[in-house]
């Protein structure tokens, strides 16, 4: 097996363990409440609510904790950058940045309808809008990390040819 398919392979199976593990986090987890089923369906559709309450809390002393607000905002885009930066290798062509956000997207909207239908989490619009700007700054770190691979190894071409 040469060295791009065992990486592909890696990333695949990087991939799996991935989703295996945000669908447990976003849906099974007892650390985020996911075992307590609302009695009624829960939801937020205006854009930017649950982001200014969490950000009005910390600037004004409100009763969430700064974990609490690390933990929403902050992790809802940190969990969702691998998504992005892996993307490329599970499809096995080229994606661009557009896919990959779109990808990143149509995934947060299953787990999200997922947690309204099931009652176990909250369908909330700033999530998806979070795990979407996740997503896309992992495919950003993928374009970057290529682009530095690729002149690495034209710098590694051309001391060779040197010789």
């Amino acid at each position: 097996m040469d060295s791009r398919k065992r990486f592909r392979t890696i990333c695949l199976v990087l991939f799996i363990l991935y989703v295996i593990a945000i669908i447990y986090f976003c849906l099974l987890s007892d650390i985020y409440g996911r075992t307590d089923v609302y009695s009624d369906y829960r939801y937020n559709l205006i854009p930017f609510l649950e982001i200014r309450r969490f950000l009005n809390s910390i600037l004004n002393g409100g009763s969430l904790s700064f974990w609490d607000v690390c933990v929403n905002l902050i992790g809802n885009v940190i969990a969702f950058v691998p998504f992005g930066a892996l993307i490329r290798w599970v499809r096995n062509q080229k994606t661009g940045f557009l896919i990959a956000v779109l990808y990143t997207f149509l995934f947060s909207l299953a787990i999200e309808v997922t947690q309204f239908f099931t009652k176990v989490g909250v369908f909330d619009v700033d999530d998806l809008l979070l795990n979407t700007c996740g997503g896309a700054l992992g495919y950003l770190c993928y374009w970057i990390l290529r682009k530095i691979d690729r002149r690495r190894h034209q710098n590694a071409e051309k001391k060779s040819q040197t010789k």
